[in-house]
């Protein structure tokens, strides 16, 4: 067996998760949403099942998705891209696990910056790379040039970056955006910019594609998810948006991961993205009520939360909210002893891990969100 996924622990997520179905806990642990996705989109998809193709799409993905995210991003973004820099693949984790097999070569310096989604560490050793790390703290997870200049180093090939970040929920802003393009154009650094978020921006904040920086056009592998955007994270249709050099060595490793996404579903969000983005902004403004629900609750409660700007996810800061236990051990009595589950952040740690903060998922419908507030209530009796 190969050791590197042999010896990888559980996830946390597979974890947290499995404790909640057992114990029939509330789980705001897991991302993924209850509501706000738009019907028509998914008639979309059953149409294009009983009178399109099921047969095997083409590998780069069908055109009219492909000219849709194109003409998205020119759209919604200004960004200068065409059909031909965009590849269609089986959700985004697929997309980053292309883009790392096609971008790494053994022994290529990767900077990623923690904590991380637990995908891109595994995928970038399983390519051959040598990891070095960023480390982001609380309460603002902030990016510096400090940070930078003492992980950057004359080997550095790639950079693994995401924004809006999960799991800080940071959307980070145009001044540390161009110090980290400043340091990749210097140092002709590729950047995996993993942008899923993209529309999920909270408080009349914008998001700002790295690839559409001074100098990082060339530089930048932008990553899509079509979950994101339409709260259907079942579907697993994402994509890649890269120049053309780099997104041609993409599709070749994408095409011996899985080839190609169900034809349907690519129909069907080529339609939604063809659609004015009504649906997703009143989604996102139904996320934020959401979030500040949550938020006013878990306060109430006397929690101190961190700021979320974007993504589904808000964080408590334990030793704020006066409990000494650390998250793990907070995480784990509060799914087993007051039946709510949550993610402890220091899992997304590859060393070093800040071990405070707790990860709660507001995506969820309003009396999902309160009944995990009252126990919640209970998880911090337990620390009293």
């Amino acid at each position: 067996m190969n050791p590197l996924f042999a010896e990888l622990p559980t996830s946390i997520f597979e974890i947290m998760s499995g404790l909640a179905r057992d114990l029939e806990a509330i789980n705001l642990g897991q991302g993924f949403p209850d509501f706000g996705w738009p019907d028509d989109v998914v008639e979309a998809a059953a149409g294009a099942l009983r009178s399109g193709s099921n047969q095997y799409a083409p590998m780069r993905g069908l055109p009219a998705l492909r000219e849709a995210v194109a003409a998205h991003y020119r759209a919604h973004h200004r960004l200068a891209v065409d059909a031909g820099q965009v590849i269609v693949t089986s959700g985004a984790t697929e997309a980053i696990a292309a883009s790392l097999l096609a971008l790494i070569e053994p022994g290529d310096e990767v900077l990623l910056f923690q904590p991380l989604y637990d995908a891109y560490l595994p995928l970038v050793r399983r390519a051959g790379g040598v990891p070095r790390f960023v480390r982001l703290v609380p309460p603002d997870w902030r990016i510096t040039a400090e940070a930078l200049d003492a992980a950057f180093t004359d080997r550095t090939r790639l950079v693994v970056f995401n924004n809006p970040h999960n799991p800080t929920s940071r959307v980070f802003g145009e001044a540390e955006l161009r110090l980290l393009a400043d340091h990749c154009v210097r140092r002709g650094a590729v950047v995996l910019s993993d942008e899923v978020w993209e529309h999920v921006v909270f408080d009349g904040r914008r998001h700002i594609p790295l690839c559409g920086l001074p100098g990082m056009a060339e530089l930048t592998v932008k990553i899509g998810s079509a979950g994101k955007i339409f709260s259907l994270t079942g579907w697993k249709v994402g994509w890649v948006v890269a120049p053309p050099a780099l997104a041609e060595t993409v599709a070749k490793a994408h095409q011996f991961v899985t080839f190609a996404t169900a034809p349907n579903l690519q129909s069907a969000v080529a339609f939604g993205l063809a659609k004015p983005l009504d649906d997703v902004a009143r989604t996102a403004a139904a996320f934020a009520a959401s979030r500040d629900h949550l938020r006013a609750g878990l306060e109430a409660l006397g929690y101190a939360t961190l700021p979320a700007e974007g993504t589904y996810f808000l964080s408590v800061d334990l030793a704020a909210s006066g409990i000494a236990a650390d998250d793990m051990t907070f995480c784990d009595r509060a799914v087993r002893e007051a039946g709510v589950a949550a993610i402890p952040v220091s899992s997304f740690y590859a060393e070093d891990p800040v071990t405070r903060v707790v990860r709660l998922c507001f995506a969820k419908r309003r009396e999902t969100l309160d009944e995990g507030m009252g126990r919640l209530g209970q998880a911090r009796r337990l620390f009293a």
